[in-house]
């Protein structure tokens, strides 16, 4: 599972460096207006998650997460061969199209988790699997950071290879964790967004931390969205750069979640760590805002993946409140939470870049990550007043 994960996110992490160039390839705008347009191709990605999520954690709960899986990564391929071909503007929001449907499969993924761990081992798990995607990240910005330098559509390629290769690799070597017994019907008026909501509603604590997750990842949409197009226009950096600093990100972020985040919850419980991530990751909010140099956004980077303490604590102490069979619903509620941000967030982050980033009015394209800031305070606040709220935990219902 960890190994089907971290190839769907290196094939994703290829491409973050030369979006850009491509971008401007295409269009032949200036760097603010791509930057728009990018926030547009986020917008288009986001929404078809944020609808399929449920479908996909739905359909893996009734059929299991094995084909679910292999499906949706192959179908990854294909759609990184048609942005590598994109001949226009209008092709390439195919592909993102496509993406975004398949890259819903991230609910299925992590479900895997409980159908195969005790709910005190989750948060340890959770953060391995986190660690396998960051790692991913690790390796793919960095590829691309290599190949882009011999072209924009190059990463692409990379990319749909290692979509279909990982559904091959995976035909062969991954195993199905939901046993038949514990599967159960599929059913749209539960497989929405709307209805996965309607369903975790019932536990107001899981609500809660859902609408926690809803802040965290919108702050965090603010270096999805415009990290590019920011260090390129204040520190004139290189599609390597880019991929070398997100590469750098995706080193600290595997290292706490995959060494850190069990020995943490183990040492000071899920509650604490939760709340530890937070507050360590919102200064690097600040120092990406108000860099003067290239060495702010690496400390800054240091900062925001030791925030990485934060996610899998989260989801323990909400998978330990949600039934053992509506753990694919639970991760695709998730799943949607973060799809809303996805939606809105690269649209408000790249037209905040673009306001401030122009030749009128006041120049200040860290503006996104202070607002960032902003919306982070907000997630932690929730947070601890629902971790105040939060009692012994009662038995999950079966749903």
């Amino acid at each position: 599972m960890a190994l089907i994960v971290f190839i769907d996110m290196v094939g994703i992490g290829l491409i973050v460096p030369v979006l850009p160039g491509l971008l401007e390839e295409i269009t032949g705008e200036s760097l603010d207006r791509t930057a728009e347009i990018g926030g547009w191709l986020l917008f288009a990605y986001a929404l078809m998650q944020f609808t399929f999520a449920p479908v996909i954690g739905g359909l893996s709960d009734r059929f299991g997460r094995r084909p679910v899986l292999l499906v949706t990564l192959f179908m990854l391929g294909i759609d990184y061969a048609i942005m590598a071909w994109a001949p226009t503007l209008f092709w390439l929001f195919i592909g993102r199209i496509l993406s975004g449907i398949m890259g819903a499969s991230w609910a299925a993924a992590n479900s895997c988790i409980a159908d195969v761990a005790s709910p005190d081992e989750r948060g340890k798990l959770f953060g391995i699997l986190g660690a396998a995607g960051a790692s991913g990240f690790v390796i793919g910005p960095a590829i691309g950071g290599v190949l882009g330098e011999f072209g924009v559509r190059l990463p692409f390629i990379a990319a749909a290879v290692l979509g279909i290769g990982g559904a091959i690799l995976g035909y062969f070597f991954l195993r199905e964790t939901l046993p038949v017994e514990r599967r159960r019907t599929f059913t749209m008026a539960r497989a929405n967004p709307l209805g996965t909501l309607i369903q975790m509603s019932r536990n107001p604590i899981v609500l809660g931390f859902i609408i926690v997750i809803f802040f965290m990842q919108l702050a965090g949409q603010s270096q999805m969205s415009v990290w590019s197009y920011h260090t390129q226009l204040v520190f004139n950096w290189s599609e390597l750069d880019i991929g070398l600093s997100v590469t750098l990100f995706g080193i600290i972020v595997a290292f706490v979640q995959g060494g850190l985040t069990g020995r943490v919850i183990a040492a000071i419980g899920p509650e604490r760590t939760a709340i530890l991530g937070f507050l360590l990751a919102m200064p690097a909010y600040y120092l990406f805002a108000f860099a003067q140099s290239g060495w702010f956004m690496i400390v800054g980077i240091v900062f925001g993946g030791l925030g990485g303490l934060t996610f899998p604590a989260l989801q323990q102490m909400m998978s330990e409140r949600v039934a053992e069979d509506a753990q694919g619903e639970l991760q695709g509620a998730i799943a949607s939470a973060m799809s809303i941000t996805s939606i809105i967030g690269p649209l408000i982050m790249t037209a905040t870049f673009g306001a401030y980033a122009d030749d009128t009015g006041l120049f200040f394209p860290g503006a996104p990550y202070l607002l960032a800031a902003m919306i982070s305070l907000i997630g932690l606040l929730i947070a601890a007043r629902n971790i105040r709220r939060m009692g012994p935990k009662s038995k999950p219902v079966r749903t």
